[in-house]
């Protein structure tokens, strides 16, 4: 699809992005799904209005404490908003010991991304407050850790703004945290992208999703956690679950387990499950042709633009 006053495009892991006049983007959220880095070979039913619906809310509801990227949300997979210069770091915040964290505490290491990570730690407990864990930002292959020190160190970005974006994250992830709490969840860890136009600090792509974020269920909490059982929780960490079961990590030479018809629709449930739980609000699926998204989508661009 190419739209009106398009001057570039760009094909990411799970969006399609439109540049309009060097001003504007138009972000078109996939169906595809990607896991350590990796685009997997099937598309998840739904998963982009799910995203886009389920960002669109939350970046509503913390406009207050940032301001951010959004000027349109024309269809329920699309957004359309400033074009800004990006800030090569994604400001990853933790609540909890989980995941990639977990995985690091597990193998001994006492310290992520400058952080020093309390002993005697079981997976999923508490942190005594949020963490940030940052990461490069890479368009092609692997994220990497950082430390703030390096990001700074290396000129990635000015220490002025990255202090400045470190408080933003953490008002954030405390607004994530009572929204979801107000849902019987709880947010567990996310990650945020900031951009720049001038002298103004804004959040951009998405936030609070399942793609960007991981929710427990806070219902059995902390039963789960005195039992030593897992947590139920509503993320993407059941899919790399599922990959490292199968033996695939993105590493070289590893192949893709297949995905079979009844995971996908699986994962595609766990996506609408999200949206309904945090939202409080039926998911309904909406099919919009490409005739449809190019019309709807231009016809937004012209009143922007004039």
């Amino acid at each position: 699809m190419i739209f009106e006053g398009q001057t570039a495009f760009y094909s990411g892991k799970v969006r399609n992005v439109h540049t309009i006049q060097d001003k504007l983007l138009v972000m078109v959220a996939s169906d595809r799904i990607s896991a350590f880095d990796v685009i997997l070979p099937r598309p998840i039913p739904f998963k982009g209005q799910v995203l886009n619906q389920i960002a669109s809310i939350f970046l509503e509801a913390t406009k207050d404490i940032v301001p951010n990227w959004v000027l349109d949300v024309p269809l329920p997979h699309v957004t359309i908003g400033r074009k800004c210069e990006t800030l090569p770091i994604e400001m990853v915040i933790r609540g909890n010991l989980t995941g990639h964290a977990w995985r690091t505490y597990k193998s001994g290491l006492r310290k992520l991304c400058g952080v020093s990570l309390p002993d005697g730690m079981q997976e999923n407990d508490y942190f005594p407050s949020p963490i940030i864990t940052p990461s490069t930002k890479a368009h092609e292959g692997h994220d990497e850790d950082i430390s703030r020190e390096d990001i700074i160190a290396k000129g990635l970005v000015s220490e002025s703004d990255y202090l400045e974006v470190e408080r933003i994250t953490h008002a954030l992830f405390a607004r994530g945290k009572a929204m979801a709490a107000e849902r019987g969840l709880i947010l567990v860890d996310t990650k945020y992208e900031f951009g720049k136009i001038g002298d103004t600090i804004y959040l951009i792509d998405e936030i609070h999703t399942p793609d960007s974020s991981r929710y427990f269920y806070a219902d059995g909490y902390k039963e789960r956690q005195a039992n030593g059982e897992a947590q139920k929780q509503l993320s993407k960490e059941f899919v790399r679950e599922w990959l490292i079961a199968h033996d695939f990590m993105g590493k070289e030479g590893q192949q893709v387990p297949e995905m079979t018809d009844d995971f996908v629709q699986l994962v595609s449930d766990r996506y609408i499950e999200l949206y309904e739980k945090i939202t409080g609000k039926p998911f309904v699926k909406q099919h919009v042709s490409d005739d449809q998204v190019v019309a709807t989508i231009n016809a937004s661009l012209q009143k922007l633009l004039s």
